[in-house]
């Protein structure tokens, strides 16, 4: 196997993994399995711990320009943040103990529910409602945040879009707001499981380095195009996402 070209391919997935990301989640379906296939030498978690390390550059970098334009609802977000990142935590301890099959499935099943529901809903995302943070919302924040961060910890793939989609139809955010509050939630999960990831060694750090980078400047490009374009954009993006998420899961489960 030639090294370089594998690289520059692992770059550019790299790369579109991070657009992807930045405007709708999701880049993680595109990013992981590159990864995969450029290191069959290293385990699963090795593997694993390397994405996350990239993910997280790229959220971060993507979050930080959302915040110069966006206003973040922190009395939600944060408690949200936070339920996230100790069950994400949890959830890469569990990894070996969870049936994947069981939660693809599911997953599967879910991913369907939001694309039909995104496109029969034409007006889905596109204001904003200044939600009350109240008790029940927060808890409901809370709520979200530890499951979402427990599949992220264990699973993974479209935890953003979960997010995204929470966001919208929950807390009546629009499309933007969401993809913004979404990064925020995601840089909990994500620095959670390097927690675990890092001390037991299963983190690649030159070419984790390497993909961050690019992740970063797909996650540049795709906060770009969502603020220039604005939610309906990002639906639009959202839905094919979606359709490409079930082709790709469907695929895995029936055809494999």
């Amino acid at each position: 196997m030639d090294i370089e070209p594998v690289f520059i391919a692992l770059g550019f997935f790299a790369f579109c993994g991070g657009l992807i990301d930045a405007a709708v989640g999701g880049g993680g379906l595109v990013q992981l399995p590159a990864l995969m296939h450029a290191l069959p030498q290293y385990s699963l978690a090795t593997v694993f711990g390397t994405n996350k390390l990239a993910v997280l550059a790229g959220t971060f970098s993507s979050f930080f320009s959302y915040m110069q334009r966006i206003k973040i609802v922190w009395a939600l977000l944060l408690q949200t943040m936070l339920a996230a990142f100790v069950f994400a935590f949890f959830g890469a301890m569990s990894v070996a103990y969870i049936p994947k099959a069981l939660m693809q499935y599911a997953v599967f099943f879910l991913l369907i529910v939001m694309a039909v529901y995104t496109f029969i809903k034409k007006d889905l995302g596109k204001l904003h409602t200044q939600i009350q943070c109240g008790k029940k919302q927060i808890m409901l924040g809370i709520g979200f945040g530890a499951l979402i961060g427990f599949y992220d910890g264990v699973f993974g793939p479209g935890s953003g879009s979960f997010l995204l989609f929470l966001f919208v139809k929950v807390f009546g955010f629009d499309f933007l707001n969401a993809s913004a509050s979404a990064k925020l939630v995601n840089l909990g999960t994500f620095s959670a499981s390097l927690l675990f990831f890092i001390p037991s060694g299963h983190v690649l750090w030159m070419i984790g380095g390497m993909v961050a980078l690019c992740n970063i400047a797909g996650s540049i490009c795709g906060t770009f195009l969502a603020l220039r374009y604005g939610s309906g954009f990002i639906r639009i993006f959202f839905f094919i996402l979606l359709l490409f998420l079930i082709g790709r899961m469907g695929l895995e489960i029936f055809a494999g």
